[in-house]
């Protein structure tokens, strides 16, 4: 294996807060790598340490020579005067910049200097991009080129920024959480061209299923120190819990020799202190490793709901639409208690509205929702909070309350609540702004269950958040006692936690499912199958009706020798010049999808046309034929 980037005894800081030290690790080539830790113990800033946007206190970075790296950033930035396709397009790999200034030159007018850059495109091979790029940019839903990027929100900008990797084809891609903004379809997508590219890959994602689907080895860091797994994250999960079961095990016999040496030195006399004085540095080295028991510190979400009545809600006869875009038709639902939903479906469906509808937040065009009176609404939005960035962590919790009811006539203080989110107290007394994006997360799920809701509407809160706070939300949200909608592309949460399903298919089209995500694809895929199946029934049936109907007409004709009408026979002649000319123009077509030479919107309407003027001249001909037999 060629080794593509190696790492030896790396150690970041901020100030006082060690992130990791004296790391080390190495990525080589076809090797696909997921980086594991917990929010702020420094995940984001070693990716951005190896793309060269972070210093580092020690340590050395070796990459192989004129390697190409592609780098997602977790908040991608591209100059807001840029269009969509200059940003997708925007690489250091010739053949990719060769088609920006193709397509470039198809646009201008007078396409000054073609010739050369058509040799440009024949010297780099860059035909073979084409339909790589068209494909890739279809799948994220990229289709206005010309938008300016300062026009993009944040979802929108994250799909350019991933595009734009995967069409640079570096030798290692580094993603960080390129799962974020992406419905499910486009999750799916992803995961297959990841697990059949040859990139090397080094990657922080939230997703279970995605890693455990595409990766082939797990990072871990854990206590400012890196861990190493070769298997995929189901194997993780097995050789973590035998770690730290076998390190426990280790600290259970330090703890045992400490509790002698303590006693050693508590008899000690202080005169002859100089005479032991090895003995006592071996001692404060045992006290060190004693205090270090490894346990899986989870966030703890034990918060009381308030009391929920048989009214939850009703949506009735609900119509939603912006312009032609339908969201909601004349929909009817009345939801139960306690029920989970999970809503699901492609970006811009409407999934997002309809729970701004629901709280309020926006009215739709007809229709109303009839409210029970004792909900009490929990919303997590995808959007986050805009929190004071001068504020402490502690205040922004105390400014909702001092405590927190968490039943039976137990209050907790606003601090010992936040510790439940691994918010230590030094990390308590940071200001927001020092805060990562996940803790940032963190905090935002912490205001939101403090004020003790019974209807948790969550969107998108798998965003950003590691995989350990995940796993706890995930085990609070099935011992509930309340309702819950999720809108969430994290498949693993969504088979964990919601009891059924509403699709939004585009165009106001919805399907309640009784299932979970799993459930529903397994299902979906066997609908698929069927349909296939109906379908080549009909073709076939279609054909043999044909056929039959041809025998049944020649042996008509046959038998009448009847002549040709008067129209018949007009539009006999007209068929036989049309034909020709349509058999032309789908020829000149053939001519120029072959020559390379047209921009992706032209290639994309001459295929629409090619496609549409062989059904034509099917159709012409089949005429022709019956006719030509009178």
């Amino acid at each position: 294996m060629i080794s593509y980037l190696q790492v030896e005894n790396l150690t970041k800081s901020f100030g006082d807060n060690l992130l990791f030290e004296n790391i080390s690790f190495g990525i080589a080539d076809n090797q696909r790598v997921a980086l594991i830790a917990k929010n702020g113990t420094g995940k984001t800033t070693l990716l951005n340490i190896l793309a060269g946007n972070e210093d580092y206190q020690g340590g050395t970075i070796s990459f192989k020579r004129d390697l190409r790296i592609g780098y997602l950033d977790q908040n991608p930035d591209f100059p807001k005067e840029l269009s969509v396709i200059d940003a997708c397009l925007r690489s250091d790999n010739e053949a990719v910049r060769t088609i920006a200034a193709y397509e470039h030159c198809m646009m201008s007018e007078k396409q000054e200097g073609l010739d050369e850059i058509l040799s440009q495109m024949d010297l780099h091979k860059a035909w073979d991009y084409e339909t790589r790029i068209k494909q890739i940019l279809g799948k994220l839903k990229i289709t206005n080129f010309e938008q300016m990027i300062g026009e993009l929100s944040g979802g929108q900008l994250k799909r350019v920024a991933l595009a734009n990797v995967l069409i640079a084809e570096p030798d290692l891609l580094i993603l960080d959480e390129p799962t974020n903004h992406l419905d499910l379809e486009m999750v799916e997508w992803l995961e297959d061209f990841l697990k059949r590219s040859s990139m090397a890959l080094l990657m922080v994602t939230h997703d279970r299923y995605f890693l455990d689907r595409v990766c082939t080895h797990i990072m871990e860091i854990d206590h400012q120190g890196l861990f190493q797994y070769s298997g995929n994250y189901s194997y993780y999960l097995e050789k973590r819990q035998e770690r730290i079961e076998n390190w426990n095990a280790e600290s259970d016999r330090t703890v045992n020799l400490y509790k002698k040496e303590l006693e050693w030195m508590r008899r000690q006399p202080q005169a002859r202190a100089h005479k032991a004085k090895s003995r006592q540095e071996s001692f404060y080295e045992i006290e060190e490793r004693a205090k270090q028991r490894r346990n899986n510190d989870n966030v703890k979400l034990d918060v009381k709901a308030s009391y929920l009545g048989s009214k939850i809600f009703e949506a009735k006869y609900i119509t939603k639409a912006y312009g032609d875009l339908k969201i909601l038709d004349n929909f009817y639902y009345n939801f139960a208690r306690y029920e989970k939903m999970g809503i699901v479906g492609k970006n811009g469906t409407g999934k997002s509205t309809f729970l701004k509808m629901l709280l309020g937040e926006v009215k739709p065009d007809s229709g109303s929702f009839d409210v029970g009176e004792t909900v009490v609404f929990g919303y997590y939005s995808q959007d986050g909070l805009a929190f004071d960035e001068q504020m402490k962590v502690i205040d922004v919790v105390q400014d909702i309350a001092e405590e927190v009811n968490l039943g039976n006539g137990k209050k907790m203080s606003a601090s010992q609540f936040l510790q439940h989110f691994l918010f230590t107290p030094e990390t308590q007394y940071n200001y927001v702004y020092k805060l990562s994006g996940g803790e940032r997360r963190r905090l935002h799920l912490c205001t939101v269950l403090m004020r003790n809701p019974n209807f948790l509407v969550l969107d998108e809160p798998t965003n950003d958040l590691d995989i350990m706070t995940l796993n706890v939300l995930e085990e609070y949200l099935q011992s509930f006692k309340g309702c819950v909608i999720v809108v969430s592309h994290d498949r693993y949460f969504m088979d964990k936690v919601v009891d059924h399903l509403l699709v939004f298919k585009g165009n106001a089209e919805l399907k309640d499912f009784p299932g979970n995500y799993t459930d529903y694809r397994e299902w979906n895929e066997l609908m698929e199958e069927q349909e296939k199946e109906e379908k080549k029934k009909q073709d076939s049936k279609a054909k043999s009706q044909n056929n039959s109907q041809k025998s049944v007409v020649t042996s008509q004709k046959s038998e009448e020798k009847r002549k040709l009408s008067f129209k018949e026979k007009q539009e006999f002649e007209a068929l036989e010049k049309e034909i020709p000319q349509l058999e032309a123009e789908k020829a000149e077509i053939e001519k120029q999808l072959a020559s390379g030479t047209l921009s992706s919107d032209e290639i994309i309407e001459a295929s629409k046309r090619f496609g549409e003027l062989g059904d034509i001249i099917d159709e012409k001909t089949m005429r022709w034929l019956e006719l030509s037999e009178i």
